[in-house]
């Protein structure tokens, strides 16, 4: 495959108005997307847009804008809305094409562009690169004439219709009623939607990092420093803790007492459930090379398979579409639930976990365990320039840990699709063992990057 020159593992992003995530990249994307899913026929052809709430959304979005109604196509508009929301309203609305306006976890000096096909599935490799291929083209090239340059409209009603959606993935004849949850939404693009989607399911709400200020999406809350939903839910008294990320794809929850359940506890306790109903697809579940050995042996125990991908949620999503699967996700909280949605949605996830937890009319601390996690270690290396993982000295350190932990845990080391960081994990049933060979490799990639 062709070096990508824009996209990453999830989408292009960057630093908010430094190359790439610039105004002119984003008019570049509108014009070349547009161009692309623009088919010959003579019917309007359209894009959905929608954003979390940093400030550099207002930059980038009338720039997509400009660049998709400048080759013809017409645009709506959400506002925001999570990433899964995007999705869902591609397909709904019939439009040629999705955008999100986010960077997900990162801070609010970060931005990105994610791009749904007509289906409401992330773009291929191969489409990604296409659109890469026509964004050198000129900015006068192409274009549409005067009478058919697209149209622009805000879309009211698209939050309202999100939350009706994830009501509806929820049990029939189950309500949350004598529950109180606390919800953090990272400041981001579920700070509206979630909390009216639990409330009107019947929950008393207890919402945090919902005042987003532009500068605030993932400061000091949602499933990136899940420590605000935990001292939440022991202040409150709640029954669970649900964290967001800032564009709602990804989900960290928290039991009554404060402990956190993440996306492998939350992957196994909805496997185990839809299994029992025989409403799991596929023979098993679909997560990525990160998913921790103790999932693995989780569903072994019950006759069902792990299937791991590389990182990133679309492999994850490819890899379930090919084989029939309707549960996969990572680790880190992206959870997909096909039978609903085209990409991980945090609220969807969320919500299957107090299906569970109704049902059980235990407290969460009893059915979150779901399995005994192996030991395992992660650590990420920043670097600023060069190839540290192709140096010798690295290699060598790699290849002895790899046959010290044979037979007995994995190694799993690779450059950050998002970030200039060499990520570095270990798990083993020796944790000494993991420990050591983590600060071994974190060791020799400082000094390759030095």
């Amino acid at each position: 495959m062709s070096k990508r020159a824009y996209f990453g593992t999830d989408g292009i992003r960057g630093q908010a108005n430094r190359h790439p995530m610039t105004a002119e990249v984003a008019l570049r994307v509108g014009m070349a997307a547009g161009k692309m899913f623009m088919s010959k026929d003579e019917r309007r052809h359209l894009v959905v847009i929608g954003k979390d709430t940093r400030l550099s959304g207002y930059m980038i979005e009338p720039a997509l804008v400009a660049g998709f109604t400048s080759v013809g196509m017409d645009v709506r508009i959400f506002g925001p809305l999570p990433t899964p929301g995007v999705a869902m309203m591609t397909r709904s609305l019939r439009a040629d094409l999705g955008v999100m306006i986010s960077a997900s976890h990162n801070g609010f000096e970060d931005n990105g562009i994610k791009l749904f096909g007509p289906d409401g599935y992330k773009l291929s490799d191969e489409q990604e690169l296409e659109i890469e291929a026509r964004m050198g083209e000129g900015l006068d090239q192409n274009l549409a004439s005067p009478r058919e340059l697209g149209r622009a409209q805000r879309i009211d009603d698209c939050q309202a219709r999100y939350i009706e959606i994830a009501k509806a993935t929820f049990p029939r004849r189950m309500n949350l009623s004598g529950m109180r949850i606390v919800i953090d939404c990272a400041n981001g693009a579920a700070y509206k939607v979630a909390p009216m989607a639990l409330h009107e399911l019947g929950a008393e709400v207890i919402p945090v990092g919902v005042s987003p200020n532009g500068f605030n999406v993932n400061e000091d809350c949602g499933s990136t420093h899940p420590e605000t939903m935990q001292k939440a839910v022991r202040d409150y008294r709640a029954d669970i803790g649900i964290a967001l990320d800032g564009d709602a794809d990804r989900v960290l929850i928290c039991d009554e007492q404060g402990h956190i359940v993440d996306g492998d506890q939350i992957m196994a306790l909805i496997a185990g459930d839809w299994s029992r109903r025989e409403r799991l697809r596929g023979g098993g579940v679909v997560a990525t090379v990160m998913s921790n050995l103790g999932l693995e042996r989780f569903l072994a125990a019950r006759d069902l398979r792990l299937e791991r991908t590389q990182v990133g949620d679309r492999y994850v999503m490819a890899r379930m579409r090919e084989g029939g699967f309707n549960l996969g996700g990572e680790q880190s909280g992206h959870v997909i639930l096909s039978d609903f949605s085209t990409t991980g949605d945090g609220l969807l996830a969320a919500l299957q976990v107090l299906a569970v937890l109704k049902q059980s009319d235990q407290p969460m601390s009893a059915v979150a365990r779901q399995f005994e996690p192996v030991p395992q270690k992660l650590e990420n290396v920043r670097f600023s320039g060069g190839k540290p993982l192709e140096s010798d000295q690295v290699k060598a350190v790699l290849a002895d840990a790899e046959q010290r932990l044979n037979g007995s845990g994995r190694l799993v080391v690779r450059a950050s699709g998002t970030e200039p960081l060499i990520r570095i994990m270990a798990e083993g049933d020796d944790e000494t063992l993991v420990n050591q060979v983590v600060r071994e490799i974190a060791g020799a990639v400082k000094k390759a990057a030095a």
